[in-house]
Order: structure tokens, then sequence, then C-alpha cells
């Protein structure tokens, strides 16, 4: 078994395993949703006990590292160490300035993002990005939210720009729209379908120009429309 030693400063025995199933995780290539080895393997494979591993696992799962199923296994985790919401959104009081700066932020960041996608996308990532948009509009029609689509659909086109900083920044961009369709109570339904269509089109057609153009006419529409419902509404 590792020795840990008995300095104030040196990591406990939980802490280093947790560390090496971290470094293992990166040196196998493990990608989010893999599973990996069982308990009893995975005690084998880094010589410590169960109650070790399983605390060294809890501090990985702490920080979204891992994912543990009961039944099924410990795999790595979908948010693969992003918190819920990393910029404290949920402690702002003043909700419409909110909506109105990351809108802002979003302005400057995803029609580069969608020039990008337009460079670098795959014919199955187009196609991943088509079926979801086929289910955005599923949901409109149905006239049922369609945040969590929405989302998929932002989070897809920085997937497909290839740029490794995205997905980091990704809450940020999910907790905007998260927040535009709980302040407007999902009004701007038409102008999501056809901008993501002309986002889709642009990219199926290799024209970064008008991918970036589509993306910047989308979210001046999100912007427009939160004006309006905040003036309309009095929430200034």
């Amino acid at each position: 078994m590792l020795d840990t030693g008995s300095q104030d400063n040196v990591k406990s025995l939980s802490e280093l395993t947790a560390d090496r199933i971290l470094e293992h995780i990166v040196s196998q290539g493990y990608k989010s949703g893999d599973k990996l080895d069982n308990e009893k393997m995975l005690c084998a494979e880094l010589n410590v006990g169960r109650s070790t591993l399983r605390e060294a696992v809890r501090m990985l799962s702490s920080r979204n590292i891992l994912t543990v199923k009961h039944g099924s296994g410990i795999y790595v985790s979908d948010k693969l160490g992003m918190a819920d919401d990393p910029l404290g959104f949920a402690f702002v009081e003043n909700k419409s300035k909110l909506v109105r700066d990351v809108i802002d932020f979003r302005r400057m960041v995803e029609p580069l993002i969608a020039m990008l996608a337009a460079n670098n996308a795959t014919q199955t990532q187009i196609e991943e990005l088509d079926e979801i948009e086929q289910e955005v509009e599923q949901l409109i029609a149905e006239n049922k939210s369609h945040a969590v689509a929405d989302v998929a659909f932002h989070a897809k086109v920085g997937e497909m720009s290839g740029n490794l900083v995205m997905p980091k920044i990704g809450p940020i961009i999910n907790n905007a729209i998260d927040l535009f369709i709980h302040v407007t109570g999902s009004i701007l339904r038409n102008e999501t379908v056809s901008d993501h269509r002309a986002i889709i089109d642009a990219i199926k057609q290799k024209d970064p120009l008008r991918a970036s153009d589509a993306m910047l006419l989308h979210i001046i529409h999100n912007r427009a429309v939160i004006e309006n419902y905040i003036r309309e509404n009095g929430l200034e």
C-alpha cells in the first residue's frame, strides 16, 4: 500500500488515489460516458483498499469528473470537471441585466464558433446537429419546453468548431439559454427554428462567413426580444 507520510502538507492516501485515477483517465484516453474498471480491478491496479478507493471516487464525483451509477459501475462524467454553475449565476439578483450581459458575451463568441464549425465540421457531426434541430422543432410544435434541446444544439456547434476551449466555457452559454427561455417564457419560437436552420445550412455548405452571420442574427433576435420583454413587463 502507498505511504503518504505524516506531514500535514502531504496529501492523504485518498487524495493520491484520486490523482492517480485522474492520470489514468487522461493517459488511457477515456471520454465522457466511458466506464471504468470495476471496484475490485481498480483496487488491484491502484494497490489500495476499497474504502480508500471509494473516498477517492467520491472526491472525483464532487468535482464532476466521475459519476457512480449504483448497480452499474463508475463512469467518466458527462460534465467532465465542469461545475453546474461555474460563474455563480444563481446568486446574481438582477436576472434581467444578467441575461442581457450574457447575450452580449454570446454575441462576441458564438459567431466565431459558428465560423469554425463551418470550416471543421464532419459529416457525422452535421447529421447529429440536424437531428438535434429536429428535436427542437418537434418540441416547439408540441408547445413543450425546448430548453434542453436548444442547449444541445449550441453545444454541438461548439464541439464542431474543434476549439478545445469551447467545451469549458459551454456552461456559460448553456446558462444563458436557460435564463433566456425562463425569462421570456419561450416566446421566440418561430425565429429559433428559422435561425437554427440558417446556421445548419451555412455549416452544410462549408460557408464560414454565412455561418457567422446566421449565428449573429440569431443572437440579435434574442437580444431584441429580451429587451422588449423586459421593458413591457417592467423588469428594468
